[in-house]
């Protein structure tokens, strides 16, 4: 069992890249996005080493950042398991931030994340968000998302433009 359980404290060290993905029905708007690096990306996590899943939210931000015990680096994210005691971590990787568009028909990534010894597996999309209007191009800077859905109306093309039936999921990705 000592062989196990070093083995599995091996491999959760090992970093592991996570994408979220959005999937929502536009009426209107050509994209959304999370915007500036300051976004809080609030998240539910389960450690990976003993499986322990917080009721809480987390957030992780772009630019927050902390050091990892040992002087292995900083994350955007380090937290301890209350359980197991692990000091896990997680970052955004840089670059991987990405609008939602109308012609993703289906499930879009719009993040990726390293992690070392934590997964998210829970996404609610608090924050403000930006989208823009199809056609008209006007920019609503004050999208809530915390209902997964939003609507608002263009008053440069006289129509409704929103967001609805938002929905996220989390998949493994290679590096």
């Amino acid at each position: 069992t000592t062989l196990l359980y070093t083995i599995k404290f091996e491999l959760s060290l090992l970093a592991m890249f996570v994408e979220l993905q959005l999937k929502a029905s536009l009426v209107n708007i050509e994209s959304f996005s999370a915007e500036g690096e300051d976004f809080k990306w609030q998240l539910k996590i389960k450690c990976t080493s003993c499986g322990e899943q917080p009721d809480h939210l987390i957030h992780v931000s772009q630019d927050e950042s902390s050091e990892i015990k040992g002087g292995r680096g900083s994350a955007n994210l380090v937290v301890k398991c209350k359980m197991c005691g692990r000091e896990n971590s997680m970052s955004i990787v840089e670059g991987s931030v990405k609008p939602y568009s109308n012609s993703s028909v289906q499930f879009a990534s719009v993040v990726r994340f390293e992690c070392r010894g934590v997964e998210p597996v829970d996404f609610q999309p608090h924050g403000v968000w930006t989208a823009t209007a199809a056609d008209s191009g006007v920019v609503f800077s004050d999208v809530e998302l915390a209902d997964k859905e939003w609507c608002e109306y263009d008053e440069k093309e006289n129509r409704e433009v929103g967001i609805y039936e938002l929905e996220s999921k989390f998949i493994a990705c290679k590096k």
